[in-house]
C-alpha cells in the first residue's frame, strides 16, 4: 500500500493496482479504440477512393497513429490518468509522488505502449507488471508513473489532521521543491498515526521531521509553533499548490479546520512531562519550558 497525495490534494491510502482489474481496464480500453479505429478506417477508405495506393497507404498509417496511439495519449493527458477502461475498473494513472500525470507521462506511456501492449499483444506489459512490485509494466516505470485504486473503502483511510487555523496560509512562501517524496511520506504516515504513538515518541518524530523539513526548505521552525502543527500546516500548503497546479491556477479552499476523528485535531501539543528540544535559527540542541496551564495537548494557542 502506498500514502499518496493526488492532484485534487485528496489524501489517499492509495493501493497499487493488480494485473487482473489493469488488464480488464486495458481490454476495455482496446474494445473502444479498435472500434473507434475501424469507424475512421471506414470512412477514410470511402472518402479516398480516388486517391492512389501510396496516398492510401500513407493515410492508413495516419489513421493508426492518430486512433490507436494518439488516442489514448490524449485521453489520459486530458482525463488526468482516467481512460474509459480504467474509470470503469476504479483505477487511476498518477506520478510516483501522487500527483497528476501530464502529457509528457502520457506520452511516454502511450509510445511504450505501442511496444509492450499492441506489437505483442499485451504479453512484455504482463510479464512486466508481474516483475515489478508495484505492478508496473515498462512504459510505467519510463514515465514515472503508477496505476492505483482509487476505489478504496473511506474507513481504512488514515485521517490526517488539519492544521490549527491561526497557522492557514502561514507557510506559503516556502519553496517546497526541494523536499524528496520520502519526506513528505514520513510526514504523513507520522500525521495520521500520531495519535496512536506514545506521547513522548511522537514528539521526538515530530521535532525530527519538522527539522529535516526544515533544513530541506531553509526556513527554520517558527519559534512558538508545535512541530506536529508546523508539519500539519506545510502539508496542506502542498495539498493547495497541487490542487492550483492541478485546477489551472484557479482559487482552491483550505480544508475545514475541525475536532477530527478521535480527537485527532488536539493531538498537536507536548506531553505533560517533557521538555522537547526547540527547532529553530539556534538548532536544535537549544531547549526551552513549556507552559502547562493550559493542560498537556492542546497545541492549538498561537503564540503571543
Amino acid at each position: 500500500m502506498s500514502e499518496l497525495v493526488t492532484g485534487e490534494a485528496v489524501a489517499l491510502e492509495l493501493r497499487p493496482a493488480r494485473l487482473p482489474s489493469r488488464g480488464l481496464a486495458t481490454l476495455l480500453d482496446l474494445v473502444v479504440a479498435f472500434t473507434a479505429y475501424v469507424v475512421v478506417s471506414v470512412v477514410v477508405v470511402v472518402t479516398t477512393a480516388s486517391l492512389d495506393d501510396a496516398a492510401q497507404i500513407a493515410l492508413s498509417i495516419a489513421t493508426f497513429l492518430l486512433v490507436l496511439v494518439g488516442g489514448p495519449i490524449a485521453v489520459e493527458t486530458f482525463s488526468h490518468g482516467r481512460s474509459l477502461g480504467k474509470l470503469a475498473c476504479g483505477l487511476r494513472v498518477v506520478r510516483d509522488d501522487g500527483g497528476p500525470i501530464r502529457f509528457r507521462h502520457a506520452l511516454v506511456r502511450g509510445a511504450i505502449g505501442v511496444v509492450e501492449i499492441l506489437l505483442t499483444l499485451g504479453v512484455v506489459a504482463c510479464i512486466a507488471s508481474l516483475v515489478s512490485a508495484r505492478g508496473r509494466r515498462l512504459g510505467d516505470v519510463f514515465a514515472g508513473t503508477l496505476v492505483v485504486r482509487e476505489r478504496v473503502p473511506a474507513a481504512r483511510s488514515g485521517f490526517v489532521p488539519p492544521p490549527p487555523p491561526w497557522l492557514a496560509g502561514r507557510f506559503q512562501g516556502l519553496d517546497l521543491s526541494a523536499v524528496p517524496d520520502g519526506l513528505w511520506l514520513a510526514v504523513r504516515q507520522y500525521l495520521g498515526r500520531m495519535g496512536q504513538l506514545d506521547p513522548q515518541v511522537g514528539w521526538a518524530m515530530a521535532v525530527r521531521l519538522a527539522g529535516e523539513l526544515a533544513a530541506r526548505t531553509g526556513v527554520p521552525v517558527p519559534q512558538g509553533v508545535p512541530p506536529a502543527a508546523y508539519l500539519a500546516a506545510v502539508v496542506q500548503e502542498r495539498q493547495v499548490r497541487e490542487a492550483r497546479r492541478a485546477f489551472g491556477g484557479g482559487s482552491v479552499a483550505a480544508p475545514v479546520v475541525g475536532a477530527g476523528a478521535g480527537g485527532a485535531a488536539t493531538a498537536y501539543g507536548p506531553p505533560a512531562s517533557y521538555v522537547p528540544p526547540v527547532v529553530g535559527a539556534g538548532g536544535p540542541s537549544q531547549e526551552r519550558a513549556v507552559d502547562r496551564s493550559a493542560g498537556p495537548g492542546t497545541g492549538f494557542v498561537p503564540p503571543a
